[in-house]
């Protein structure tokens, strides 16, 4: 997504009655970033966190993961920042948790993929979805910006303001 683009996205997000908590681990860090850069945030983000080491994540969801790069924990994770938008919204305002845990490119040697794992908890139910990074493809930061578009893609639907 070009910059404009996702400015404009973002735009469209403040603009809808849906306020969040996010966290994100691993990856999908510049959606902190590109939510709170664009007048309006105050209306979307309610609370916003990185929880990177393992007892951070385990203190969110309550729980340590067996791994911590996979669909259920995204989803445990987006259903704790639901609970905490429960805690922190005014009654009748329409509320989300966002969730994103990621395997990204790294300085160690790593088994497996480069992915990321998506989900928003609503009210409705839980929605998630998986992004696949193709290893040697990108540097971290693009992998990071692929991811924190998916995000911010994920919020948008679930905003209605994008499908």
């Amino acid at each position: 997504m070009v910059a404009t683009d996702r400015l404009t996205l973002v735009g469209l997000i403040h603009d809808a009655p849906l306020m969040i908590v996010l966290a994100v681990t691993g990856g999908g860090v510049a959606s902190i970033s590109d939510l709170l850069s664009v007048p309006g945030a105050s209306r979307t983000v309610l609370e916003a966190s990185v929880p990177y080491a393992g007892t951070a994540l385990s203190d969110l969801i309550g729980y340590l993961p067996s791994q911590t790069v996979a669909s259920d924990t995204a989803e445990a994770m987006a259903t704790a920042c639901l609970e905490r938008a429960k805690q922190l919204a005014g009654a009748d305002i329409q509320i989300a948790g966002v969730a994103c845990t990621a395997a990204l490119v790294t300085d160690r040697q790593r088994s497996g993929d480069n992915r990321a794992f998506i989900a928003v908890a609503a009210l409705q139910g839980v929605v998630s979805s998986h992004v696949a990074l193709e290893k040697g493809m990108n540097d971290r930061a693009a992998e990071d910006r692929i991811v924190s578009d998916a995000v911010l893609r994920a919020i948008a639907t679930a905003a209605k303001v994008a499908e």
